[in-house]
């Protein structure tokens, strides 16, 4: 007759129950794999897009990212919309192991004694997870993917090209510039989905499936990219091939407001949104499926 409420109680225990931080980890490599391979196409455009500096008397090929797609596929064959897809998959599954490692890690430090995390929280363990990303994996890995597709080169001649012409420190690039977009951009997504999670499921006391954990994922994704796409243009632009004509991060941004207008800044959010929102929402997805797996059935991940 008691059995119900002892599982109620369990399930809201478990949403503030600190995790593993190797469950999140392990969960977070596979989830990222999946994810970047899924809308590298969406990525490949808009990078096109932002490179595309829109100087007096120059025209685009294309204006969006249909017509960025079919442009490509014309003109250099479906396969180079996968150009700088190795070392972006190479980087992306460390890469979102060390964001929700990292996002956990921090969570549990800023619980309070109850478990429980405010939205600011929620966005401070999203930023230390994002600038740590951005330091140790997207910095290098980014620059190398914009300039192989900037040049049209497969990852191995980019990246020989770059210490050829710019040294080992041509591949940290716009590392400054990453780490405002990265910060930003996770602080935002772990706020809004954590805060979207706690909605949904009425505080951990309703389990929260697939479908719910891919809306969650699209919504967020939605709302960084909304957020922080100013930061994103300027570090494109950064790691770019003509990045010297920039002193700074703050030049840049000074440089593109004067010479090309606020609108700049919002260069490839179209395309942006089309690779973002859908994966987010495959991300989150995942790693929901998938921590809850390994928690599941395998013991090691169980936290004592």
């Amino acid at each position: 007759v008691n059995q119900p409420r002892p599982t109620t109680s369990i399930i809201i225990m478990s949403t503030k129950q600190k995790k593993s931080p190797l469950l999140a980890m392990s969960a977070g490599c596979i989830a990222g794999g999946i994810e970047a391979t899924a809308v590298w196409p969406m990525e490949f455009i808009k990078t096109q897009l932002q490179l595309q500096a829109k100087t007096k008397g120059s025209k685009l090929p294309y204006t969006g990212m249909i017509g960025g797609l079919r442009y490509y596929v014309q003109t250099t064959g479906f396969f180079s919309l996968y150009r700088g897809l190795a070392p972006t998959l190479l980087g992306s599954i460390p890469k979102a192991g060390i964001r929700f490692g990292l996002n956990s890690v921090i969570k549990d430090k800023l619980r309070d004694k109850d478990g429980n995390l405010t939205a600011a929280k929620n966005f401070v363990a999203g930023l230390g997870a994002g600038v740590s990303e951005a330091l140790i994996i997207v910095a290098p890995v980014e620059t190398v993917k914009t300039k192989c597709i900037e040049l049209n080169m497969s990852f191995l001649a980019g990246f020989q090209h770059i210490l050829k012409t710019e040294g080992v420190g041509g591949v940290y690039q716009g590392a400054f510039a990453t780490a405002l977009k990265q910060g930003s951009n996770q602080g935002l997504r772990f706020m809004w989905f954590n805060e979207y999670k706690k909605m949904v499921t009425e505080d951990g006391a309703k389990p929260l499936g697939p479908i719910g954990s891919l809306l969650g994922g699209m919504s967020a994704g939605c709302f960084s990219t909304l957020g922080n796409n100013p930061f994103d243009v300027v570090k494109t632009r950064m790691q770019g091939t003509k990045a010297a004509q920039y002193a700074s991060t703050m030049d840049c941004f000074q440089q593109v407001f004067r010479n090309e207008g606020i609108g700049a800044f919002y260069a490839g959010v179209l395309p942006r949104l089309g690779r973002v929102v859908p994966g987010q929402g495959i991300i989150f997805m995942s790693f929901e499926t998938i921590q809850t797996t390994l928690e599941s059935n395998f013991s090691f991940f169980q936290r004592k």
